[in-house]
């Protein structure tokens, strides 16, 4: 199986060396690494030039983070999708491995594992742990959702649930999560170890304004698959990150 995974970048030139490289080292050996720029203004472009191992690389004005991960969506070859933000990792370079063993399974059709936020400047110093837990669908309903970074999924799925919804500017990841699995109720596994680090200082979380804004986008999340969230829904869903340059 090829395992295609899509990186979006704007201005990411102080982090996405430590993305590039932990691809790189990865153990498994048929990937495809597809990074969209928003045409970064830093020397984000030179960075990437430098790993051979890398796809295909565009760097082109585009409509947000969603947008862009759609474009990434479009130029994949591969058997298996996964989304790394350009400033996250892989947990260690066997990752990858993981996840290709767990697509054995024929019956299984998204993969996920557990986060760990680690501090910006330091990617060994754990902040939280997000252990996603197996998978319930009903779980949905009462706050749970696995890590959007931890989550890949057999390309057919994408071909037959669409693409992200762009009308949302921080819960398309979410809606599409609820999408799969709880609209579509395709089937997942998951692998009880931490597959991606992801550095902390989001947004979402940073005041109650921006957490109502994120409940909010939630909401519709709920709405654009025709079923109404109830409080545990929004209130007991683990934090997520935002990207700061998503927020206007």
């Amino acid at each position: 199986m090829r395992i295609s995974i899509i990186t979006v970048s704007y201005n990411s030139a102080a982090t996405i060396k430590d993305t590039l490289h932990c691809i790189s080292k990865q153990q498994y050996g048929n990937i495809e690494h597809i990074i969209i720029d928003g045409k970064s203004k830093d020397n984000t472009a030179s960075i990437v030039n430098e790993y051979a191992h890398v796809r295909r690389f565009v760097s082109e004005t585009d409509a947000g983070l969603y947008d862009a991960m759609n474009k990434g969506l479009g130029m994949t070859t591969g058997d298996i999708i996964g989304i790394l933000n350009s400033d996250d990792v892989y947990a260690d370079d066997t990752v990858l491995e993981k996840v290709a063993v767990a697509f054995n399974d024929k019956d299984i059709h998204c993969v996920y594992g557990d986060l760990q936020y680690v501090l910006a400047n330091n990617l060994n110093k754990v902040v939280r742990t997000w252990k996603a837990g197996k998978f319930n669908r009903n779980n949905f309903l009462y706050g749970w959702m696995p890590p959007h970074p931890a989550f890949f999924v057999r390309k057919e799925v994408y071909d037959k649930v669409g693409l992200f919804n762009t009308e949302l500017k921080s819960a398309a990841d979410y809606e599409m999560m609820l999408r799969i699995l709880y609209k579509y109720e395709f089937n997942a596994a998951y692998i009880p170890s931490v597959l991606v680090k992801m550095r902390s200082g989001g947004i979402s979380n940073a005041s109650l304004r921006n957490r109502f804004r994120a409940n909010r986008e939630d909401a519709r999340a709920w709405k654009l698959i025709n079923k109404r969230p109830h409080f545990f829904t929004l209130y007991l869903k683990p934090l997520r990150k935002i990207p700061q340059y998503l927020v206007k």
